[in-house]
């Protein structure tokens, strides 16, 4: 259950960031290129029903990746725009993707009349849904998920999507100074994640808080002088996820 809670957790982070907006916050910038707050929380949304499918969909496979390397290659599976390549979901949780799929999340996002009820309600109730089929899944014990072309033991997938929410509520907080922080126990796995693409030779050279260590190792804040100076030959390494 204890991951089924972190996953609740952060969906619910999520959540309190953007509920009580007005709808013209939703035009507000991210950390993610041409990704306004309603087209990024609308890329949540998919990531958030995609698990529901992932969840109800179990396979019989073999796993092929973990938490870690899940995000080491790119999927080959269609995008929200039906185009393969790359979506955000492997490799990417920063840019979210093409052109093609910003141009999609953009377009979702101007459907939604009144974001601050409906995208949020929709996002609420599809998050929410997930984080409790992750609980019953959990408590099933070998329960593997096929999601973009691979397969993953339940919980390395549900700290995919830990990882994917935390990283992007730290976009979603760029203007919105009064944001929650994301979960503390969400950052930890994402740091985890990190770690793990980082290489254990390299762990010593970062003295980064995690938040920091977050934003730096996905690109999202520059490196410093001191910081290129701390990392030396491993600098070479970041981002570790763009």
């Amino acid at each position: 259950m204890g991951q089924a809670a972190t996953l609740g957790r952060t969906y619910g982070r999520l959540t309190e960031v953007v509920q009580g907006l007005p709808d013209a916050a939703f035009e507000r910038a991210t950390r993610c290129e041409e990704m306004p707050v309603g087209a990024l929380l609308v890329h949540l949304l998919y990531d958030a029903e995609r698990a529901l499918v992932a969840f109800a969909t179990p396979s019989t496979a073999d796993p092929d990746r973990d938490f870690v390397s899940y995000w080491q290659d790119e999927p080959d599976e269609p995008d929200e725009t039906g185009e393969t390549g790359e979506t955000g979901e492997t490799g990417d949780a920063g840019n979210t993707g093409e052109p093609g799929e910003t141009s999609f999340v953009r377009a979702v996002a101007a459907a939604y009349r009144a974001p601050s009820v409906e995208l949020v309600g929709h996002w609420a109730a599809v998050s929410s849904a997930a984080a409790r089929v992750a609980a019953v899944r959990l408590a099933e014990k070998g329960h593997k998920v096929e999601t973009q072309g691979h397969v993953l033991r339940a919980a390395d997938f549900v700290a995919t999507l830990v990882t994917e929410a935390t990283i992007h509520h730290l976009d979603l907080m760029l203007e919105l100074p009064d944001a929650p922080e994301p979960d503390p126990e969400g950052l930890q796995v994402t740091a985890r994640t990190l770690d793990g693409l980082f290489g254990p030779e390299a762990w010593d050279v970062i003295s980064w808080d995690t938040t920091t260590y977050v934003l730096k190792a996905t690109g999202r804040l520059p490196l410093t002088e001191d910081d290129l100076d701390q990392l030396g030959i491993f600098a070479v390494r970041l981002p570790l996820l763009s």
